[in-house]
């Protein structure tokens, strides 16, 4: 098979933290290859003695966040999140797109988290690695459980997803919006349907994600755009469309990020790069090089999400001509922590 429609990887790297790997390259130079058929979708069940991870990143608006799956079946190719699958002794390829871990007790963990008499409340992101409204969201609604455990301790959380199916829980969140207590953002990286097949092949066509942003807001729930990734050379001329299109669909925020290939993912990027788009290979390669110090890879916070150099500062003026134009005045509402319920207890008063 040349080419694996509906993923975004189109291969399977080797894990660094294995001392052995397979190759498809043998001693001879005969290619031979090991993958004939897409792989299936196989799901894993994890049981966690805690759900909430934290992080100091200042790179990161929220230090809390919680992943009630790990692997995304999404499939951007770009996503960051690829390199934590290693940790499970999964290929950051096509393995993270394939190979899902479940976390069934996560509702029960984080009520249980609510309940501990020193807990103290602050905004809880969902999810800060992989996608929680990604497709196996359907069948195992954890999300759905987990933003009713939000609700009825009346704490805050921050959704973002690149999925429309959050519409499906538009009760919940309206009961959490009454209370300034949910923020739902949505992540688009391009208009053009033909480039977002190919670069995240399983998430909601951007209309799909402007029409459920549009439903939300009507609905009285906080809605934004977060531009991501900005990739130089394939989607940064969309900026000023994206953002006049999630405006004129109720967003009330919108911010941006750009590319990093850390790790694994600059090998399966490179690859997916070749297979779809040959005649601009080394011109994107090298702008996004230029975003990170002369690196496709980049750990150093700030540049990491921005970048720097004159690449950056073309995408960083054109977001900011964009976001004056098309969110002048408008602004999200600041999330609550002031209505948690401690000990899950209602008060009359």
């Amino acid at each position: 098979m040349d080419y694996f429609k509906g993923k975004g990887a189109q291969i399977n790297v080797e894990n660094k933290f294995s001392a052995l790997h397979v190759s498809t390259e043998s001693v001879d130079g005969i290619d031979e290859e090991l993958l004939h058929e897409k792989p299936k979708t196989e799901v894993f069940k994890e049981t966690p003695k805690k759900i909430i991870s934290t992080n100091k990143s200042p790179d990161i608006g929220l230090s809390a966040s919680i992943n009630p799956y790990q692997g995304c079946e999404h499939g951007c190719v770009y996503c960051y999140a690829r390199n934590s699958h290693e940790y499970w002794g999964f290929s950051a390829g096509l393995d993270f797109e394939t190979k899902i871990i479940v976390k069934p007790e996560a509702p029960q963990l984080l009520e249980k988290e609510f309940l501990k008499p020193t807990y103290q409340p602050k905004t809880i992101m969902l999810s800060g690695n992989t996608d929680c409204y990604q497709p196996l969201e359907k069948k195992y609604e954890l999300t759905r459980q987990l933003l009713s455990v939000f609700n009825k301790y009346q704490h805050p959380v921050g959704i973002i997803t690149k999925n429309a199916l959050v519409t499906r829980d538009l009760a919940i969140l309206k009961e959490l919006a009454a209370n300034n207590l949910v923020h739902v953002i949505f992540s688009i990286t391009s208009l053009d349907e033909s480039l977002r097949r190919k670069l995240e092949p399983r998430t909601a066509s951007a209309m799909k994600k402007l029409n459920a942003m549009e439903l939300l807001a009507k609905e009285g729930v906080p809605v934004g755009v977060m531009n991501a990734p900005i990739i130089p050379g394939l989607n940064h001329h969309e900026i000023p469309d994206i953002l006049r299109a999630a405006s004129e669909s109720g967003a009330s925020f919108a911010s941006y990020t750009v590319v990093r290939l850390n790790g694994q993912v600059g090998k399966i990027f490179k690859d997916w790069l070749e297979k779809n788009f040959p005649d601009r290979v080394q011109k994107v390669w090298n702008q996004i090089q230029e975003l990170h110090g002369g690196n496709v890879n980049d750990t150093e916070f700030g540049r990491r999400i921005k970048g720097e150099g004159k690449i950056s500062k073309i995408i960083r003026n054109l977001f900011d001509v964009s976001k004056r134009k098309y969110f002048d005045g408008k602004q999200m509402p600041s999330l609550e922590t002031s209505h948690f319920r401690k000990g899950g207890a209602y008060s009359l008063f």
